[in-house]
């Protein structure tokens, strides 16, 4: 059977699978873009905002009450974003230990993808007081979103020997920042000019918050068939699936984990990385969740304006992220990323200062986040695919994406309940600037070279190292 698979080291072979795999990052960047990024936070506020002053007349500060809790509207989609994420740093690294036993990931990549998506699709029927149907549908979405990146994230290892993971990994974000940018400038029209599409402005957000679900999942295609043919690193002997079966198949995934887990300190590289990464990216990820928030309720900027910042910031991202692949060609990857948190940091100073209203300032900003935003983040990934250990890429890239997206609680939680409690959110902002400040000091006492040994000798090299 192994004798008509491809020559996974041909060159050709490899190329042509990690076209198929940059296309991922476009399938779930049209999602990401217009519905995490743009739509959903401020649409949900308004709907739950609906809900909390029904039957009122003139201004509201009402809250709503959610399991008996009072919750302010304009909080309600930051606290859900929590609430996925939290979810999702439980989820996936049961995941990831699943996505490790299984031989065949494509088809893994797409039941996750395909369920995330269909719950992003069906985010056209959130209207009226229905701010409950929107926190389940994102809920779903988030988890299915996140899960579906351990397995892709994964399959980097596969498609891309280590010394072209920084340019394959630059590649696939910049890739992922073209599609965000064409799915969110056909949505910039629709919601823009409703009325000549037959539509209210609140119809014109319910379709393209179901437009970038049908995005995700039509061309979630391209990768699932492209890597079909494309065999996983062979098994390890303990996550081997021969002659399992009932209780014991279903154990295996959670003993696999529970070792993973435990021997996850013998690569100190990893823990001082995941440390880093935890800290630092909390704070890219809640200026992604709760950019269209700020703009809309600090600063007084309607949907268009959110949506052309966006993708001002999609387009400079594009080139961006190839930039910053190019740079750690030639400076390496760590201190790449390094220069790119000193950016955040300017960035969080800059942003202070912009009073409301003032648009033009506000897209200066976004230029500059364009610049930093991919590239950071796609270092950061093919980082840390050098120092995860052969045959358990898929359990380390899960404890990464709850790095990456499931500890973005914190960040989140933060903007929320400042908001509520002060009715700004502007002092959150000085809270960013601890995350991009002590991740780079963490991420500058990572030793990528001995990680990479680690994991490529296995336990006995990292007790060694550890030793």
């Amino acid at each position: 059977m192994s004798a008509a698979l491809p020559d996974v080291t041909d060159p050709g072979v490899l190329r042509r699978a990690r076209r198929s795999w940059y296309f991922y990052d476009w399938a779930n960047s049209g999602y990401v873009t217009t519905t995490g990024t743009v739509l959903f936070a401020p649409y949900l506020t308004v709907v739950a905002r609906r809900a909390a002053c029904a039957g009122t007349t003139g201004d509201c500060d009402r809250t709503l009450s959610v399991l008996g809790l009072p919750i302010a509207p304009g909080s309600l989609a930051l606290y859900a974003v929590t609430l996925a994420t939290l979810l999702s740093a439980l989820v996936l690294p049961l995941v990831g230990a699943l996505a490790d036993r299984s031989r065949h990931r494509h088809r893994l990549l797409g039941g996750f993808a395909w369920t995330g998506a269909a719950a992003g699709t069906a985010m056209v029927g959130i209207g009226g007081d229905r701010w409950w149907l929107g926190v389940l549908l994102v809920l779903v979405a988030t988890v299915c979103l996140t899960s579906s990146l351990v397995v892709y994230d994964a399959m980097l290892c596969d498609v891309s020997p280590p010394a072209e993971r920084d340019r394959a990994s630059s590649r696939g974000w910049a890739l992922g920042y073209l599609g965000g940018f064409l799915l969110l400038a056909v949505n910039l029209l629709v919601v823009s000019f409703p009325a000549a599409l037959g539509l209210t402005e609140e119809q014109a957000v319910r379709v393209s918050l179901g437009s970038a679900g049908l995005w995700w999942a039509a061309f979630t295609l391209i990768p699932v068939l492209g890597l079909r043919h494309l065999p996983s690193r062979p098994l390890g002997a303990a996550a081997s699936p021969t002659g399992l079966r009932g209780r014991a198949a279903l154990a295996a995934p959670f003993r696999q984990l529970a070792g993973t887990l435990r021997g996850v300190r013998r690569y100190p590289q990893v823990v001082r990385f995941l440390l880093a990464y935890l800290v630092f990216n909390d704070g890219i990820q809640t200026v992604v969740y709760a950019a269209s928030v700020y703009g809309q309720e600090e600063l007084g900027f309607s949907s268009s304006q959110l949506i052309t910042t966006i993708l001002l910031v999609q387009a400079v991202a594009f080139g961006g992220a190839l930039v910053f692949g190019v740079a750690a060609g030639r400076f390496g990857a760590q201190r790449t990323v390094l220069a790119g948190l000193g950016l955040w940091v300017v960035v969080i100073l800059l942003t202070f200062g912009v009073p409301r209203g003032a648009f033009s300032r506000w897209l200066v900003l976004a230029v500059l986040i364009g610049v930093v935003l991919g590239g950071t983040q796609a270092l950061a990934r093919s980082m840390f695919s050098r120092l995860v250990p052969v045959g358990a890429e898929a359990e380390f890239f899960s404890l990464y994406q709850a790095g990456e997206r499931g500890t973005s609680w914190l960040g989140t939680l933060a903007f929320g309940l400042v908001a509520q409690l002060t009715g700004s959110y502007r002092p959150a902002l000085a809270f960013l600037l601890v995350f991009f400040v002590v991740g780079g000091v963490l991420l500058t006492r990572v030793d990528v070279a001995a990680g990479a040994r680690q994991a490529e000798g296995g336990d006995a090299a990292a007790r060694a190292e550890q030793g």
